[in-house]
């Protein structure tokens, strides 16, 4: 039977394994969310595929484990290089294939991802290890750490290359090879880093993508004997899976997990300072990042003047179609997504609550051919009581709830009573209460008076149900690698 035109149009995506591009005999459909159309066939790989990267990635282990630190950093800064060169091909792609804004693309998810590789290159130069002397018994001890071997990196579909980036990035600099996952959803840059892997001068086997779902191609990779390490971003639920499934084999995990973040806004905060940076935390690239601000706590003197100027700056956050400068937010990244945070709302209204603005009040000017996109406003709800499932589950979406409080203590409580912990902000200009707040705070990463301020050095991670172990400079140096006592009698 012949293709017709509109699936000789259709992206093909290819596996990377051993440096060669090679077909799979399934594929999954890959949506445009701005139109709701298929536009790309991703490999559906399973186990047969993830064993003959998993084999490539062990063979190019000894070769590469064994270069010099400054030989592979400047493999590193070549792929970085590589992807500046070509940042507006890979901005696009990430809008299209995500959903997000060709401006959030541009201006974050691209540079970052070539920082990310440039940034690690440089960091795993200036370790140093630790040396202690034992005169009383003629011993020298000193610590080397070595490459773990082959890495299993999943990354999500939120921020497709800048996480994968932050992934490959650090596993390679440390000597070691990787098979990695991204998305099935959001693939097309991993794919088209692919093409670059081979200017840049990585060898082969040293980087291999095997596209695919999680219970298949993820399911392989992370229950892989010859995978010693898993690093994964993406849910709660997963990683309890990836847990029970690399638990057999003793593997060194590190997990990034969901979010369900509060910000505390005490009556001494800077309002106009506040609100901006509030509005931005809670709906940047349509609330789909683990770290997105969906619980506001307001001292309650302020409440009802920070709620009239929060809705009035939401309503301003435009929602459109990614291509067009303007626009703020995108599309999420899925029907099924978009329906499942539309129902978050619908349970709000049915519990009582009140939506201010957004999903269901709120209109959206789309063109024709994005009438059929997953677009949702920006919406903000108040009156929910915190033992909600609106107020305890991650919603991911442009969706923030606003409540009062009167004490810190309360303030306190409050932030802390989710099953989650992976960031917080706070907003007071007393630095006493500040510092006091931060450190009661359960999460990995606490802001004050400020939001996503990030230096790669700093550990990255969360608390709680928000995930396993931390990544940074340091922290990814340890976890990509073992520590080895070596103590020599003299």
């Amino acid at each position: 039977m012949s293709k017709t035109s509109e699936e000789r149009s259709l992206l093909v995506l290819e596996n990377y394994i051993g440096g060669k591009f090679v077909s799979c005999r399934s594929y999954i459909d890959s949506y445009d969310p701005s139109t709701g159309e298929v536009y790309c066939k991703v490999p559906d790989s399973g186990k047969e595929e993830v064993d003959a990267a998993v084999a490539a990635a062990k063979e190019a282990f000894p070769e590469w484990s064994a270069c010099s630190p400054e030989q592979r950093a400047k493999i590193l800064h070549k792929l970085a290089d590589l992807i500046e060169a070509n940042l507006e091909e890979f901005a696009q792609a990430e809008s299209k294939d995500q959903g997000k804004t060709i401006t959030a693309a541009r201006t974050v998810d691209i540079p970052r991802a070539a920082y990310n590789f440039r940034f690690f290159s440089t960091s795993m130069l200036h370790h140093t290890t630790d040396c202690s002397p034992m005169d009383h018994m003629g011993c020298l001890n000193y610590t080397i750490r070595c490459p773990v071997g082959v890495a299993g990196l999943i990354s999500p579909w939120n921020l497709p290359l800048y996480l994968l980036t932050w992934k490959i990035a650090p596993a390679i600099a440390a000597g070691n090879t990787v098979v990695a996952k991204p998305s099935e959803m959001t693939s097309v840059t991993a794919w088209m880093l692919c093409k670059l892997m081979q200017q840049a001068g990585v060898p082969p086997g040293v980087v291999n993508i095997v596209f695919g779902s999680g219970p298949r191609a993820g399911d392989a990779l992370v229950s892989h004997p010859e995978v010693p390490l898993v690093s994964f971003t993406g849910s709660t639920a997963t990683a309890q899976r990836i847990t029970e499934r690399s638990a057999p084999y003793c593997k060194k995990l590190s997990l990034e997990l969901g979010g369900k973040n509060p910000a505390i806004i005490f009556a001494d905060a800077d309002l106009d300072q506040c609100i901006e940076t509030t509005v931005r935390s809670s709906f940047l690239n349509q609330g789909e990042v683990c770290l997105c601000t969906s619980r506001i706590y307001v001292e309650r003197s302020i409440y009802s003047e920070f709620l009239e100027r929060f809705v009035a700056a939401a309503k301003k956050w435009k929602t459109g179609v990614p291509s067009d400068p303007s626009s703020k937010n995108g599309a999420l990244i899925s029907k099924e997504h978009l329906e499942k945070v539309r129902s978050y709302i619908a349970l709000a209204k049915s519990e009582g609550g009140i939506i201010h603005c957004g999903e269901g009040l709120d209109q959206l000017d789309l063109p024709q051919r994005n009438k059929s996109g997953y677009f949702m406003p920006t919406t903000v709800i108040t009156g929910i009581s915190d033992s909600s499932r609106v107020m305890q589950e991650e919603i991911f979406g442009p969706v923030t709830c606003i409540s009062p409080f009167d004490t810190e203590d309360e303030a306190v409580a409050r932030g802390n009573g989710v099953r989650y912990g992976l960031s917080a902000t706070v907003w007071s200009k007393d630095v006493g209460k500040v510092h006091r707040v931060a450190q009661r705070l359960q999460a990995g990463l606490v802001w004050t008076n400020c939001w996503l301020v990030r230096d790669l050095n700093l550990p990255f991670g969360g608390m709680k149900n928000s995930g396993v172990g931390r990544e940074g400079g340091k922290d990814s140096y340890h976890f990509f690698t073992e520590v080895k006592s070596i103590t020599i009698k003299h």
